[in-house]
């Protein structure tokens, strides 16, 4: 069935830090909202590219050798393999586009607070 989705609205649906909802799924991937702040865990996807979308507010994506500011209305693409950290020190809402049931943690071990569960809709 073919429905429209309200982004502002999905995103008042919850207040969770680094727990990923997934609100679409297309071609094997899914698109999920998440609300960040803070530091997550250092972490990588050995087979999978991840993007992430900004939607509100400003994240900061740290790399081993550098790191990439970003704003609302602008995305980046982290190729497979490569560490990455997400700093936000304000609340920032953002967009996740990812293969299915990719782990947010990828195979690096994390704290519970930040091990989110697959497969939650919202």
């Amino acid at each position: 069935m073919t429905q429209k989705i309200n982004i502002d609205e999905k995103f008042s649906l919850f207040a969770e830090h680094f727990r990923p909802k997934i609100v679409a799924e297309l071609n094997g991937q899914e698109f999920k909202l998440a609300k960040i702040k803070g530091e997550y865990p250092w972490h990588s996807h050995k087979d999978a590219d991840e993007m992430f979308f900004i939607w509100k507010g400003n994240i900061i994506l740290e790399f081993r050798t550098h790191n990439v500011e970003l704003g609302e209305g602008e995305a980046l693409v982290i190729p497979k393999g490569v560490e990455h950290r997400p700093i936000a020190k304000e609340e920032a809402q953002i967009f996740l586009i990812e293969p299915k049931n990719l782990k947010n943690n990828g195979d690096t071990d994390v704290d519970q607070k930040y091990d989110a569960p697959n497969d939650v809709w919202i």
